[in-house]
C-alpha cells in the first residue's frame, strides 16, 4: 500500500529553510528539506497547506511566516468554505493556511490540525486511478475536480486537484516548467506518478 510519510522539499539553502520552517510553522519530521539546484520556473504544480482551528490561528501562522521571510501571495480572507490565505516561503514553496471556521471560538494557538499536500494534475480521474491501483483509498471525490485520499495513519494528507484550479486557488498563474522541487517519502516506492511527482521509500 502507498501512503505518504513525509514531504521533502528541494531547496538551495537547507539550513535557512530549516530555520524558516521551524520559526514559521514549527513542523516536525513530516517536512524535510535537502539541497538541490534542480531548475524550476513559475508554478511548481503543488501546494502545501496547514488546516487550523480558527481565523486567529490562520493570521498568527501567516504573520509568523511573513516575519520569517515569506512573501504574501493571497491575503487571508473569508470565503464560502471558511477563512485562509497563501504565502510563498523563501525557498519558493506555496503554503496555504486555512480553517473551515469563519469565527474564532477561542484564542489563537500554534496547533495544526492537518498538514496537506495537494498535487495539481492534468487529469484528476487518471491520477486517481493510478493511486488507487497503488493501494490508496479514496476519502472524498468530486469527479474531475478534486480527490481527497483517506490516509488516517499518515502525518501527511494527500489530495489531487486540477492543475489550473489549484493554481487559481493559490492565487498564481498555472504556467510553470521544470522540477516540482518536491519528493514524497512513503511506505513504498520508488516511483514517479503520471504528472512527474516522485516518491521514494521513507527513511526507517
Amino acid at each position: 500500500m502507498t501512503s505518504p510519510v513525509s514531504v521533502i522539499l528541494d531547496v538551495t539553502d537547507p539550513a535557512a529553510a530549516e530555520e524558516f520552517y521551524a520559526t514559521a510553522f514549527g513542523l516536525g519530521p513530516e517536512l524535510r528539506v535537502r539541497a538541490s539546484e534542480a531548475p524550476t520556473a513559475g508554478f511548481r504544480g503543488c501546494t502545501l497547506s496547514l488546516t487550523v482551528s480558527g481565523p486567529a490561528t490562520v493570521d498568527g501562522f501567516i504573520g509568523a511566516a511573513l516575519d520569517a521571510g515569506a512573501r504574501p501571495v493571497k491575503p487571508a480572507t473569508k470565503s464560502f468554505w471558511g477563512y485562509g490565505g497563501v504565502v510563498r516561503a523563501p525557498d519558493g514553496a506555496l503554503w496555504k493556511i486555512a480553517t473551515s471556521k469563519k469565527k474564532d471560538k477561542g484564542p489563537a494557538t500554534r496547533g495544526i490540525d492537518r498538514f496537506v499536500l495537494l498535487l495539481g494534475v492534468d487529469d484528476v480521474l487518471a491520477s486517481k486511478r493510478y493511486y488507487v491501483e497503488r493501494g490508496l483509498a479514496v476519502g472524498k471525490s468530486f469527479g474531475r475536480r478534486y480527490v481527497d485520499f483517506d490516509t488516517p495513519s499518515s502525518p501527511v494528507k494527500l489530495g489531487l486537484y486540477g492543475r489550473r484550479a489549484l493554481a487559481e486557488d493559490a492565487g498564481v498563474s498555472p504556467e510553470g516548467t521544470g522540477s516540482h522541487r518536491l519528493t514524497i517519502a512513503g511506505d513504498s516506492g520508488p516511483f514517479t506518478d503520471p504528472d512527474g511527482f516522485a516518491w521514494e521509500p521513507a527513511a526507517r
